[in-house]
């Protein structure tokens, strides 16, 4: 490789790193805004979190659109688009203003979450399977360094929060505050721009669309058209409750066809299927817990310390991510081996963060989660690409589409649900008067098939907050401590996620230890046979 190649692809690789970046710092500030939003305009906890969901769906739409196209079509076209993207969500986002009636202000800020989204999504059809083919002999190590500017996205629009927001900060407005995420996108603009892009490995070897989704085929294409049967089921039941689950479960139905089609009925491999359902759960349970863990620790102990927390826990994702070739070698361990201890941590994690009282132990509890999932959704990419190299950017982009329309329509509206549910529960047994007195009857907090439930009204526990301790009243204490066991009682549900995902990732160390040990594919092999 020459000078200027060599040079050529480090550039790449931090254009990317300064791409996922600006995503970071859009997300963290916005998981910092939830409660300007909820005090603004009195959002459940169900509606903030369908706000936080369509700052995941729209993503899997540009991850997977980019995916399919960006053999065909190139890098710097959809660079191009999800710049132009990320400009347009700020003008929508800002649509919403003060005084406006709650139901149009859902819609700017649902509308403008779903475009940013849009944009992060169309960046990772770009960097993942580019990173993966200019650096094909240390995969795993570099696909966490491109994802290690995701925490410390998360750290810049955290600190944004913190210094900037309200609770003793310098009290921007929460357009200020969002707007900030616009410096690293122009810069990655400026990075890509004019830049030579390399041709995967598959289409280098001018392998055809069908051949490349093969190893996809209906299994994996039955997971991407269960997941467009939630989206547009739940986009439209507001709109079309008659006919909305029709119109989803057409449009799912034609989506699996498509996938029948282009692979001329192949089944496809039983571990993409597997990887599928599995990056599901890293979706939900890492970046839904990501857009909630603020506002739970935050009921828990204070707003400021929740914000605290949350940057010193993805300092530390920032700085293992660099590691990740490090403590596979020193530990022998193999990507799944890795994924496997990262579940268990993650679900120790969650269950020492829910029983926490004081800031200290909070930390320590958050670094044992933080360390589990940091090597989650880098990691999860790396086995793909290591194991289906003839699938091009195809199966890494529907992967990571599945892992945030999960986070999106499960995870974060999942944890909403669960936080108003448990809540209203507690409020429930300990002040039955105060859960009349303070429930919103003007909502319905449901999610899936489980019980609806009248939540707390979010502008009225804010208020409640805000008052001095010794100063409450009895009902307004009983609801502070509802607040405060929902929150440990969603944390602790949330934690079933990465214990599922430990069975699984241990069920896989037996299959590849019978199968003589875990190791990459070459692309020769996998055209020669895709079962290999």
């Amino acid at each position: 490789m020459s000078d200027n190649d060599q040079i050529n692809r480090k550039r790449l690789l931090w254009a990317g790193f300064v791409a996922i970046l600006a995503a970071g710092v859009g997300f963290g500030i916005r998981g910092g805004i939830f409660a300007n939003w909820a005090a603004e305009y009195g959002f459940s906890g169900a509606q903030l979190g369908a706000i936080g969901g369509a700052g995941f769906t729209g993503f899997c739409f540009g991850i997977m659109i980019g995916g399919v196209v960006v053999d065909k079509i190139g890098y710097g076209k959809l660079v191009l688009a999800a710049f132009l993207f990320h400009i347009l969500s700020a003008f929508v986002t800002f649509g919403a203003t003060s005084g406006q009636a709650p139901e149009t202000a859902y819609q700017f800020l649902f509308w403008g979450m779903f475009l940013f989204a849009l944009a992060n999504g169309t960046l990772e059809a770009v960097a993942n399977p580019l990173v993966a083919t200019l650096f094909p002999e240390k995969r795993n190590h570099y696909l966490n360094i491109l994802h290690a500017s995701w925490p410390l996205g998360m750290i810049f629009g955290g600190m944004v929060g913190w210094f900037l927001g309200g609770d003793g900060g310098a009290n921007w407005s929460w357009k200020a505050q969002l707007s900030l995420y616009l410096i690293p996108t122009v810069i990655y603009g400026a990075m890509f721009f004019r830049q030579k892009y390399p041709k995967s490995e598959a289409s280098a070897k001018g392998l055809k669309f069908g051949e490349m989704f093969k190893d996809v085929g209906m299994l994996g294409g039955f997971v991407v058209a269960f997941m467009l049967y939630l989206f547009f089921e739940s986009t439209f039941a507001p709109i079309f409750p008659e006919v909305a689950t029709l119109i989803a479960l057409v449009i799912a139905a034609a989506a699996f066809a498509a996938a029948a089609f282009v692979t001329k009925f192949a089944m496809g491999h039983w571990l993409i299927f597997v990887l599928f359902i599995t990056h599901a759960l890293v979706g939900a349970v890492e970046l839904g817990t990501d857009g909630w863990i603020q506002n739970i620790t935050g009921a828990i102990l204070t707003p400021k310390e929740g914000k605290i927390l949350f940057v010193i826990t993805s300092l530390a994702m920032f700085l293992l991510r660099f590691c990740a070739h490090t403590i596979e070698t020193k530990a022998k361990l193999s990507p799944i081996g890795l994924l496997f201890v990262c579940a268990v941590l993650g679900c120790l994690g969650l269950n020492l963060v829910s029983a926490v009282t004081t800031f200290g132990p909070a930390m320590g509890a958050l670094l044992v989660y933080a360390l589990g999932k940091t090597f989650f959704w880098p990691t999860m990419l790396a086995v793909v690409g290591d194991r289906f190299p003839a699938t091009g950017a195809i199966a890494m982009s529907l992967m990571g589409g599945i892992g945030m329309m999960s986070a999106g329509l499960i995870g974060s509206p999942g944890l909403g649900y669960f936080k108003d549910r448990y809540t209203a529960e507690a409020l429930t047994e300990s002040s039955p008067d105060a859960y009349e007195e303070y429930k919103d009857t003007s909502k319905k907090s449901a999610f899936l098939g489980f019980s609806e439930v009248e939540p707390v009204d979010g502008k009225r526990l804010d208020e409640v907050k805000k008052i001095d301790a010794g100063k409450r009243t009895d009902s307004e204490k009983a609801v502070v401590a509802a607040d405060i066991e929902g929150a440990r009682g969603t944390l602790k549900t949330d934690s079933l996620i990465p214990a599922a995902m430990a069975v699984i990732f241990l069920l896989l160390i037996f299959y590849f230890k019978a199968i003589g040990g875990y190791r990459a594919v070459t692309i020769e092999e996998a055209t020669g046979n895709s079962k290999s």
